[in-house]
Parts: structure tokens; C-alpha cells; sequence
């Protein structure tokens, strides 16, 4: 596409990539370019990157925040469907980005910007969750993604381009690897984690304390919720955004929440990660321990065979694609009853459940009890397990007659 471009909106963080690419744009489309910025806990990254942004040459920069809503309508919801792609990865910079492009699109319509533009590179996920949340929100959008289509194809030269351009980034050829920080986790990839079999630098870690170090002593911490959602920290109700905040803070101290993992990239290749996410592994627990209680057993068992697919479609960038509403609908319809409480014990970087409640417990211990009474006969379970059993006998009975 070679039509004149107005106005870009650019997805803006103030590192190193999309410091380069608000030069870049500007130079290359000699446009303006509205540098955006969503506010979804970046802590003091966020407190100059205006004034870091004008700088640069953006138009006008818009900075937003947007915690709450990233919590209350992007996180809980995934959180509900105990979202974990493969071996653990909590999904912190995957949810992040439907939030992000919803907004760009919505300040591209205000702005009357005919494009928008990511600071994705060519061989990740964030390319395809960007661009797949822009198109489904707005099917005409020019998408302009620089990684795909400029000369500077390594974080060596970006360096050097924000040198030889005067643009203050945090990144030096020292410390060369790229991290992505909001309210649910930080990650860290690239550089010299590159190498699966190095170990991450340990002043690296920004969230949590190093396991060895944290307290002697463990923590106990409560939290209530209500259909599914976190509502209350020890007693204290609070925000969505406040409440995964204290969360982190909680799990930080005794070093609860990290992870080193090699994972599969939806664009087919394998990629080393390292991410911090205290919070969403305390709420993890904690909404487990509470389904325990309040979920029908086949209820669960349904929904935790949805689960690796739910994850998918979060981390492949489906967000708003309709076969994730549709899952979104029967996760929310399981999770109504799941009311209760939930105490964890941390202690130098572990979670375990010490206690959980629930007003609605289909947990009975009259039931459940070895001693005698209750609605529950031994004697029924003879027939339970010969009807459980008949096809089994039926097998074993062919065998014999075939000899086998």
C-alpha cells in the first residue's frame, strides 16, 4: 500500500523498539504520529514518558489509565477459566493486548488517524494479538508493523539508531534484554536470555524477592471471592486493580511467582521467557481452593478440558474473536456459586492452601465421613462399581474366548 498517510496511532511504551519507531514513522510517512500510551501498572515507567514522547517527535502524546479496566474486564475473566499456557505461564503480556489495540482503535476514530502501528517484532506473538484484536474491531485499518518491513533488524542497531538520534531509551548494550511490565506480571526475553541453559541474572528480578532471602517465617493471607471474582484481602474489599496490586505486593516479599520457562510460539517457533507474577499466582491458588468447595464435579471437569484451549486463544490473540466469547459465556455461567474464602501460607517462594470455606460448601463431612449414617449407603456402591465394571468384564470375556 503506497496511499498517503495522515495520521498514525502508535502503541508507545518509551523503550528502546517503539522510542526507534516513533523516529522511524515520522521519517518514513512524514506524518504525524500520536504516540499512545496505556497506563496498565507500569509503576514509574510511566511517570516521563510524555515529556519523553514529545521529545521524540510525536504529535501528541496520550497516556491513559487504564488499570482498573485492565483488571475488572481483562484479567478476572481470564483468571475465572484458571487460564495456564503450558507449563505454567500465567498469560501477563498476552491479556495485556486486546486492551491496548481496543483503545488505539478507539483514539484512531477521535483522532481521524487512518492507521496504527505496533512495536511487535516479525518472529512473535504480539504481532498476531495486536493486529488480529485491530482488524476484528475495525476491519479497514491500515496496520503498519516496522519490524516487517525496516532495515534495523537487530537491538544492536536500534541502539545505535537511538544514539545516532539523541532518543533516551533504558536499554544499553550491558544489560540488552527487553522486558514487558503491568499490573498482573513483568517478563523478561531476549539478550542473554537466549540462552535456555543461563541462569537470569538475580538483580534481574523487580517483583519478588529471591526465595532464599525472603522472610524465616511464612505469611498467612485471606481472600474472598464472589462469582469467581477476588473481592477482598484479609477482610479488606478493594478494587480490582487495587486488590492485584496488594497481591503482589504480599507474594514479592517471600519470592512467590517466578518463572523460567521455554515455550511454543504461535508463529512456530520455541522462545525463552522469564516472568514474575505474584498476584495472579496467589489469586490462582486461592480461586482453585475455592472451586473446590462450589463446583459441580463435572461442571469442572468440563471446564478444565477447556482450559488448555482458552489458553490458546488468549495467548494466540483471539481475545475478541467470537470462539472466546462463547467459552467466556459457559466459564462465567460455572462460576456464579463460587463464593467462599480461601487463607494461603507463603513461604520462601511457595503457595499452599491452608484453609478455604464456603457458605455453599457441596462439601459435606457427614457425608464424606469413614463413621456410620448420613444419606450415603456403602452397600450401593457394589452395584455402582459392577455397572461401572460390565465393560470391562465384557472385554476380558472376548479375550478369553479369542485366546488372547
Amino acid at each position: 500500500m503506497n496511499e498517503k498517510i495522515d495520521k498514525i496511532v502508535l502503541a508507545y511504551s518509551g523503550g528502546l523498539d517503539t522510542s526507534v519507531i516513533l523516529r522511524w514513522l515520522i521519517e518514513r510517512y512524514r506524518c504525524e504520529v500520536v504516540a499512545f500510551c496505556a497506563d496498565l501498572g507500569q509503576a514509574e515507567e510511566i511517570a516521563t514518558i510524555e515529556e519523553r514522547g514529545l521529545a521524540t517527535g510525536a504529535a501528541q502524546v496520550v497516556v491513559e489509565d487504564l488499570r482498573e479496566e485492565f483488571v475488572r474486564d481483562f484479567v478476572f475473566p481470564m483468571m475465572r477459566a484458571n487460564a495456564v499456557y503450558e507449563a505454567g505461564y500465567l498469560l501477563g503480556t498476552s491479556i495485556a493486548r486486546p486492551l491496548i489495540a481496543k483503545r488505539q482503535i478507539e483514539i484512531a476514530r477521535r483522532t481521524g488517524a487512518g492507521a496504527v502501528a505496533h512495536g511487535a517484532t516479525g518472529k512473535g506473538n504480539d504481532q498476531v494479538r495486536f493486529e488480529l484484536a485491530y482488524y476484528a474491531l475495525e476491519p479497514s485499518i491500515r496496520v503498519i508493523a516496522p519490524w516487517r518491513i525496516w532495515d534495523l533488524d537487530s537491538r544492536t542497531a536500534m541502539i545505535a539508531y537511538a544514539e545516532k538520534h539523541g532518543i533516551p531509551v533504558p536499554v544499553t548494550r550491558e544489560k540488552p534484554y527487553s522486558s514487558d511490565r503491568n499490573l498482573l506480571h513483568i517478563s523478561f526475553e531476549g539478550g542473554i536470555l537466549e540462552d535456555p541453559w543461563l541462569e537470569p541474572y538475580a538483580d534481574m528480578f523487580l517483583l519478588t524477592t529471591d526465595p532464599t532471602q525472603a522472610p524465616e517465617r511464612p505469611e498467612y493471607v485471606e481472600i474472598d471471592y464472589e462469582a469467581g471474582d477476588p473481592v477482598a484481602v484479609n477482610g479488606e474489599r478493594l478494587s480490582p486493580a487495587a486488590l492485584l496490586a496488594k497481591l503482589n505486593a504480599i507474594g514479592g516479599r517471600h519470592g512467590v511467582g517466578r518463572l523460567d520457562l521455554v515455550e511454543n510460539r504461535y508463529v512456530g517457533m520455541k522462545s525463552r521467557g522469564v516472568y514474575e507474577t505474584p498476584g495472579g499466582t496467589l489469586m490462582l491458588a486461592a480461586h482453585r481452593a475455592v472451586e473446590s468447595l462450589t463446583l459441580d464435579r463435572e461442571v469442572m471437569h468440563i471446564r478444565d478440558g477447556l482450559v488448555p484451549r482458552y489458553a490458546e486463544m488468549v495467548y494466540y490473540g483471539y481475545w475478541f474473536a467470537p470462539e472466546r466469547r462463547m467459552l467466556q459465556s459457559a466459564i462465567d455461567e460455572s462460576q456464579q456459586l463460587v463464593n467462599g474464602t480461601a487463607r494461603l501460607k507463603l513461604y520462601k517462594g511457595s503457595v499452599t492452601v491452608a484453609g478455604r470455606k464456603a457458605a455453599a460448601s457441596l462439601y459435606d463431612p457427614a457425608i464424606a465421613s469413614f463413621e456410620a449414617g448420613g444419606v450415603y449407603d456403602q452397600a450401593d456402591a457394589e452395584g455402582f462399581i459392577r455397572l461401572s465394571a460390565l465393560r470391562l468384564r465384557i472385554q476380558a470375556l472376548v479375550a478369553r474366548r479369542a485366546g488372547r
